[in-house]
């Protein structure tokens, strides 16, 4: 399959993607697909930082507020549904844009990897299931010696999740989760993407940016939020409402802690996020990293991206 040009918008929470991803959608003729695993939800606009309409300047914006927060959708699903929105944006002539900090599900779209079947709520992931339950994970990482002993290397025995896909993935298909990763990882991918990042060059200014969101978040009707979740009866354990900030401001409402003790475990976890996202943002040698310093230059950053992608050949 031809490559295809796409521009993505990285970086870790509170460092601008959703202005830059503006900008560059006006400078390129482009519309932008959201790659944020809360983003997707209806509802969830306040604690996923979403952009509302009001915020957008006329930009097509795509997988924003798409699924009820009631689903869990997982990194398969979702790269199968942006990558329609992709196709159609391409179809017209236009650039896709794509912005977020969800680095796998970024990685699983660009790569266009057929993922294996199975689903949590599928026939043999629920026998897989009963068998943890009745005999714990013992017997199961024992069968996955036997037929997968690569994944079983790799896999901590305490990994129950990654162990029972692995099963799942043979069960199904009769194919190791193994020999299944090495045939997805020798396709070319389906896209060629241009990297923009955003981040702050002082870490106390990330943080900064981090608390200042969080105060803004609740400031804005996050409790509202979350109460309207709950009067809605979503499931505690779906992926919504384990979601940072949803499931602080719950435990608050709740009355298991009070709300500025939740407003700062929202802060809290906001930062560790934000490491995790840089440590695996950095592993890839392709980002064009822009660095802000204590305020944020749209303008200069904006100029600064401009050269770079015209200089890889994108007017």
């Amino acid at each position: 399959m031809e490559q295809r040009r796409i521009l993505c918008v990285v970086g870790p929470t509170a460092c601008g993607k959703t202005t830059m991803g503006i900008k560059l959608a006006q400078r390129y003729n482009g519309e932008v697909v959201g790659v944020d695993s809360m983003q997707i939800y209806r509802g969830m606009q306040v604690g996923s930082a979403a952009p509302g309409m009001d915020e957008m300047e006329d930009i097509p914006h795509h997988m924003i507020g798409i699924a009820d927060p009631g689903e869990n959708w997982s990194v398969a699903r979702f790269a199968e549904a942006a990558d329609l929105y992709i196709q159609n944006i391409i179809s017209r002539n236009k650039l896709p844009v794509l912005v977020g900090g969800t680095g796998l599900y970024l990685e699983a779209i660009i790569a266009g990897r057929t993922f294996a079947p199975g689903s949590a709520e599928g026939e043999i992931r629920q026998s897989l299931q009963r068998e943890l339950e009745e005999g714990g994970i013992g017997p199961l990482l024992e069968e996955l010696r036997e037929i997968d002993p690569e994944a079983a290397g790799r896999l901590h025995p305490a990994d129950e999740k990654r162990i029972l896909r692995a099963l799942e993935v043979y069960r199904e298909t009769g194919k190791t989760i193994s020999q299944h990763n090495r045939e997805t990882q020798a396709q070319p991918k389906r896209y060629e993407p241009l990297y923009i990042g955003l981040a702050f060059r002082d870490r106390e200014d990330m943080r900064a940016a981090i608390d200042q969101r969080a105060d803004k978040m609740l400031q804005g009707g996050l409790e509202k939020e979350v109460r309207e979740l709950l009067r809605r009866e979503i499931p505690r354990d779906t992926t919504a409402m384990q979601a940072i900030g949803y499931k602080e401001l719950l435990a608050a409402i709740e009355g298991s802690c009070t709300m500025e003790e939740a407003l700062e475990q929202v802060k809290v976890r906001s930062r560790q996020y934000a490491k995790r996202q840089l440590t695996w943002l950095r592993r890839n040698p392709d980002i064009h990293w822009i660095y802000w310093e204590k305020e944020r230059d749209f303008a200069a950053a904006l100029q600064n991206a401009t050269e770079y992608l015209a200089a890889k050949g994108l007017q």
